[in-house]
């Protein structure tokens, strides 16, 4: 007889028995005195003729990994249930056998319904006294554990596990159906993937896991003998627990003596697997961004489960995303790189304790991808114990009084990345690149020089009680850092030396609203309502360029990541790859990338970033560095800008390569408003753990170099600078003015062979830019004339007024 033809016969006989029993059963529970009658054999064959005989099966949930960029370096676990499905090849032959020692000696044998042990039970249950004997066979107990995972509704999942006659005719119509459709092995890895075995451990993976420390392909015998007799109670048997301790040894024994008379083990191996002690590990698998494999990882962490949790792709409301993220099962290559992270940790903590109230925060972001390679701050991940807190009180003063606790050592909040109520920090004169781009655009290159006055009187309206307005005015007039400031600046000169009255009449001839349109487009996010406020009116917004909005880490390092990018904006992203559990890779987890910029723009904005940090290129025309170790500290070419605000209340400083932007922000959290004065390059302050963590980023990785800008964008339209040596002052106001130059005329007198009184020369002279700045520079006399030289300058013939160095502007 054909297998097949066997196979139909086989489960005509069982249906026919099972709607035998099932009429006996249904009879026997409402009218005992029939059990055994013909009509309670016809009534059952119709009823269990009626019951389902297709069963659905939704993939249980699945535990997620979270891994670092390399692929290998364990990042985090998230999940509803602890379960990996794994194939029958990797789960040991020993497990197999221990699973059908201790719940079905005849899984082979039978069609998914043990006709005899249906019948003994039946027998057996109806005598009173005796004890309840069950005759579930492993594939019945895979459909009540596949009913329960598939269903849609907490009552079918009752129903699913309800020790009721007719949930165990339902679980035999559809263990023959089940039986038919798969082949035993299929059947014996679903059970082992869906069983419970406890501790939180859901599948023989998990179970693996957690109570050996290893994958189920390498239990022994005990091992397997142990986890096979859990699964009927792993609450009681549990080995974990003193009173569960002797009930999983005794069950262990019990199983390794069924494996031997089912002959699927030999004497002398049961012997010593009964001998073998018994030793587990109890170690849950970690669940969530507190128990991520680094808690200074936890940053990351949650940053990245708020991305999740933003992508509608995972689902269209926030616990449908939560679901697909702890119960999908997904194998997730974060963008976290452990160099950059490792680095990132070390450096903000050598600079801030975790019990300083100021907040050591460092981003580093990947041009050209958007992959956030590290988030590091001085503090703990994790909730401070309400019931034992251990945070400091607050820093600030009112709160203190409250008795309120601060965020540190211990926060949850994401400080680097911004969101549930943190807007972020003044990053001040780093936004300066933002009014720098905005003037490429519009055409005013690098060599565009400024007479920066000592303070400069803007046409910005603002309240005339404020410091910064210009007394009796409602003017907005800012000043320097320092008188010496002052003086005629190109862009790069006066960002190299920060040089607030420059950048403010730069941002007056572009437009305030120019600059914040350009400080979005490269990624800059207003969260406090202040700032949206401001952007309503960005025209009026005149502190803009020096940086008083709020940012964050993140945004900041992002936007300068646009910049040596050439221009191209990319979304942070905290991953790399995302498979599901069938290995299929996921397009979410790619690059969103947009060209914003032009090539020239971005390369020539770089270019002047590299004079603040000690670099330059060779078109460069840097006169200062706020921050010039950088370059001989990282050992690469680098570009990027310090920033600090009012009262020095934080601190900023951000530092790139063509590889990594690195932002930094020191500042205190619980308090802006702090009476602290944050540091830059001191070892305490923010400068050392931003290029610090570049340094140790970028080792081992090849040092590329900013290709420089465009001539026409550096130098901009270049004209000849009249010859105005010894012509009256007016005159060569006059001249200059005719010549398409801005004229201006230097308070300090220089000694020259002309009167005393006249224009001594220019500065620059030679050649500069159409619309710049050209210093008249006015003789205090007593020169010696030199021989033939008695003229004044002729106003048709340019020349080099008497000095070299024709273009290097001074100041």
């Amino acid at each position: 007889m054909r297998k097949r033809d066997h196979n139909v016969l086989t489960n005509a006989a069982s249906l026919l028995v099972c709607g035998l029993l099932a009429g006996v059963v249904v009879a026997a529970a409402a009218f005992p005195a029939v059990a055994m009658s013909g009509l309670a054999a016809k009534a059952g064959a119709e009823t269990f003729g009626a019951l389902p005989s297709e069963l659905t099966v939704a993939r249980a949930p699945q535990i997620s990994y979270l891994l670092a960029s390399d692929g290998k370096t364990p990042l985090a676990t998230m999940y509803d249930e602890n379960r990996r499905d794994v194939k029958l090849a990797d789960i040991s032959p020993y497990m197999q056998k221990a699973i059908i020692a201790a719940e079905d000696h005849d899984f082979y044998k039978h069609n998914g319904v043990d006709i005899n042990g249906v019948a003994r039970a039946f027998v057996n249950n109806q005598n009173e006294g005796a004890g309840r004997q069950g005759a579930s066979t492993l594939t019945m107990q895979y459909v009540r554990l596949a009913i329960a995972y598939s269903a849609t509704h907490p009552a079918d999942v009752v129903a699913a596990t309800e020790d009721t006659s007719a949930r165990k005719l339902r679980e035999m119509r559809l263990a023959l159906q089940v039986d038919e459709e798969f082949s035993k092995d299929e059947i014996l890895t679903r059970y082992l993937n869906l069983a419970s075995f406890g501790n939180g451990a859901y599948g023989i993976y998990a179970a693996s896991q957690v109570y050996f420390g290893k994958p189920p392909s390498k239990l022994k015998i005990e091992e397997a003998a142990l986890l096979a007799g859990m699964v009927k109670a792993p609450t009681t048997n549990d080995p974990t627990t003193k009173a569960g301790f002797p009930l999983a040894l005794d069950r262990r024994n019990y199983v390794i003596q069924n494996m031997l008379d089912i002959k699927a083990i030999s004497q002398q191996e049961a012997d010593a697997a009964k001998a073998a002690k018994l030793v587990v590990k109890d170690k849950r698998t970690p669940n969530g961004c507190v128990a991520a494999n680094l808690n200074s990882w936890g940053f990351f962490c949650d940053y990245f489960y708020r991305w999740w949790m933003q992508q509608e792709t995972f689902g269209s409301t926030s616990y449908d995303r939560e679901r697909r993220l702890k119960s999908g099962g997904y194998t997730i290559v974060t963008s976290l790189e452990v160099q950059a992270q490792k680095g990132a940790d070390k450096a903000v903590r050598k600079a801030k304790s975790e019990n300083s109230k100021e907040a050591a925060m460092v981003a580093v972001v990947e041009p050209g991808s958007g992959r956030v390679r590290a988030l590091a701050v001085n503090r703990q991940f994790k909730l401070d114990d309400p019931k034992n807190p251990k945070n400091k009180l607050s820093s600030d003063p009112a709160k203190k009084r409250k008795g309120i606790r601060g965020n540190y050592p211990a926060t949850v909040n994401p400080l680097l990345t911004g969101g549930d109520g943190i807007t972020g920090y003044q990053a001040g004169s780093t936004f300066k690149m933002f009014t720098i781009v905005a003037a490429l655009e519009k055409g005013i290159p690098l060599s565009y020089t400024i007479n920066a006055p000592k303070q400069f009187k803007s046409e910005y309206i603002i309240d005339n009680s404020s410091p910064a307005a210009c007394k009796g005015t409602h003017f907005y007039c800012p000043t320097n850092s320092t008188d010496s400031m002052a003086g005629v600046h190109t862009m790069w000169g006066a960002f190299g030396r920060s040089v607030n009255t420059y950048f403010v009449p730069l941002q007056q001839q572009v437009g305030a609203e120019n600059v914040v349109k350009a400080a979005k487009r490269l990624g800059i996010n207003f969260r406090a309502q202040e700032d949206l406020d401001l952007e309503r009116g960005a025209h009026q917004w005149g502190a803009f360029t020096l940086g008083v909005s709020q940012t964050t880490p993140l945004d900041l390092a992002n936007a300068y990541a646009t910049l040596a990018a050439d221009g191209k904006f990319c979304e942070p992203i905290p991953v790399q790859e995302i498979r599901d559990p069938d290995g299929n890779k996921l397009d979410i987890a790619n690059p969103r990338c947009e060209k914003r910029f032009s090539t020239d723009v971005a390369r020539a904005a770089v270019d002047a970033a590299r004079c603040p940090v000690g670099d330059r290129s060779s078109s460069s025309k840097c006169t200062g560095a706020t921050a010039g170790n950088v370059r001989r500290d990282v050992g690469a070419p680098v570009a990027g800008k310090s920033g600090t605000t009012d009262s020095e209340k934080t601190a900023a400083l951000v530092a790139m390569t063509k590889q990594y932007a690195v932002a930094g922000i020191m500042a205190d959290p619980d308090w802006p408003q702090t009476n602290v004065k944050m540091k830059h390059a001191e070892r305490d302050g923010i400068n050392p753990p931003v290029w610090e963590t570049l340094r140790d980023a970028m080792k081992n990785k090849p040092k590329i170099q900013f290709e420089p800008p465009g001539q026409k964008i550096s130098e901009g339209d270049q004209r000849s600078i009249p010859n105005v040596k010894c012509a009256p002052v007016d005159t060569a106001k006059s001249r200059l003015r005719d010549a398409g130059f801005e004229p201006t005329v230097s308070d300090t007198k220089v000694t020259s062979t002309c009167p005393a009184g006249t224009a001594a020369g220019t500065s620059p002279d030679g050649r500069t830019i159409k619309g710049g700045v050209v210093t008249i520079q006015v003789s205090s006399g007593g020169g010696a004339p030199p021989p033939g030289n008695t003229t004044p300058g002729n106003p048709n013939q340019p020349g080099t007024n008497g000095r070299p160095g024709a273009g290097r502007p001074g100041g």
